[in-house]
């Protein structure tokens, strides 16, 4: 018997109104929320565990997905996150229907103001700017506001000189903008391409999911590309592609390993070594011509 069903039983008992003899007793809350069940290997953890262990499974490795705070919490230095752009939100550009309420209710949810913390922050004593999707707000898509606080991050760090790690998660391009979030694929590249030109480091670390506009664009141009362990990374669906060239395509052909033994991603890192990682490459690219910040800007 797994552990969630153990204590699914324990639960109906002792939440009970009747004793084993038929006599009432009084109703016992049993707390929830204790287990973790593994999508990948159905193990079970407590929840403490695997959150203590960054939210990855102890039994097969399994990464799950993080809130955008979660992984600023776990990457960067205690305190040193400022971020760019916070009262920015999105408009309705085509009136789409129920996309501003759509918007609210995410925004009460989340948290966020939508899918995108940008900001400077420290890794290890390093400055940096960081840009992390969260999934959690319409999957991450890319919208005018997503793609304009990662432009104008991407901008401040050429102008600073600082380097740009990018965690991306995205199912790719925000239907609800229509033509307006097509064109953030663009605007963000250019943001990126004057970075290079300016010899700026840019490390770009995808995370579960990263596909569509977002793939097609800014998560693949790092000068150096990073995969967490078994995570989805494409452009296109399965069906839509094997539609396409009428071909059988390998079971794993969009996980990122077979990227990694194909050359699209340069390597990859467990979320428990992604934060000494990163650190040992910006000191490794680290340019002498850094700018410092006054602490009031």
């Amino acid at each position: 018997m797994q552990f969630e069903d153990f204590f699914a039983v324990v639960r109906e008992r002792l939440g009970s109104d009747k004793g084993e003899d038929g006599s009432s007793r009084k109703k016992t809350d049993i707390p929830t929320g204790l287990l973790f069940k593994c999508p990948r290997c159905r193990n079970v953890t407590f929840i403490e565990e695997f959150n203590q262990n960054g939210k990855v499974c102890p039994n097969c490795n399994y990464h799950a997905r993080l809130t955008a705070k979660e992984r600023l919490k776990i990457t960067v230095d205690d305190g040193s996150f400022r971020e760019f752009d916070r009262k920015m939100i999105s408009k309705n550009p085509i009136n789409f229907p129920g996309y501003d309420s759509k918007q609210q209710q995410l925004r009460d949810k989340t948290g966020l103001n939508d899918a995108v913390l940008t900001g400077r922050a420290k890794i290890r004593g390093e400055d940096i700017v960081i840009i992390v999707m969260d999934s959690n707000y319409m999957m991450a898509s890319m919208g005018s506001v997503v793609g304009e606080r990662i432009t104008r991050a991407i901008e401040y760090a050429t102008a600073h000189k600082l380097p740009v790690i990018a965690f991306t998660a995205s199912g790719g391009a925000r239907m609800q903008e229509g033509i307006v979030s097509l064109m953030q694929m663009a605007k963000t590249s250019g943001a990126v391409a004057r970075h290079n030109e300016a010899g700026g480091l840019y490390i770009s670390v995808m995370t579960d999911p990263t596909t569509g506009g977002v793939t097609a664009s800014f998560a693949s141009l790092g000068d150096i590309i990073i995969a967490e362990p078994k995570v989805l990374i494409g452009f296109a669906g399965r069906r839509v592609i094997e539609g396409t060239i009428k071909q059988k395509l390998p079971d794993d052909f969009q996980s990122a390993e077979f990227m990694l033994e194909n050359g699209f991603v340069d390597m990859i890192v467990e979320r428990n070594k992604m934060r000494r990682v990163l650190a040992h490459l910006i000191k490794l690219h680290k340019s002498p011509e850094v700018k410092e910040v006054a602490e009031n800007e």
